[in-house]
């Protein structure tokens, strides 16, 4: 379980690695700039692993490649942007987050089961008579 520091820190890590691939470095990813989902970072700060999401993106590995070949130069780009609220610079790690893909085919395979219809009930027989009803209370009917 992540500590409040470490929360605060990756939120500001996702903030700021957005606004990287936003405007510092948009020449690196032609189209769109990839989507931070998620960042966890390490207990002592150090090392921060990036999870991107790359929905529209035809071959995600080939851009997951080029991310992570160019990030020496996002984690110095990174590193302007933060330099004066942290003492350290995390290392950063990228990986794809599937949690979409896998959702998607989730949905997918619950569409295709067959769930039969759930039966009518009878009125009469989901009231059990009043002789049958287990008494709850020994002054229920007085």
């Amino acid at each position: 379980m992540e500590s409040k520091r470490q929360q605060k820190f990756a939120s500001l890590l996702q903030q700021d690695l957005a606004a990287v691939f936003q405007r510092d470095l948009p020449h690196l990813f032609p189209g769109l700039p990839p989507g931070i989902s998620t960042v966890r970072v390490s207990p002592d700060l150090g090392v921060a692993r990036v999870y991107l999401s790359l929905l529209l993106v035809k071959d995600s590995e080939a851009v997951l490649r080029d991310i992570r070949d160019n990030g020496k130069a996002i984690r110095q780009a990174l590193a302007k942007r933060i330099r004066k609220q942290v003492r350290v610079i995390p290392e950063l790690n990228f990986f794809l987050d599937d949690s979409a893909s896998y959702a998607a085919r989730m949905d997918e395979v619950i569409n295709t089961l067959h769930i039969p219809p759930a039966p009518a009930p009878d009125d009469e027989a989901d009231t059990p008579p009043e002789s049958k009803r287990p008494k709850l209370f020994a002054d229920e009917d007085e």
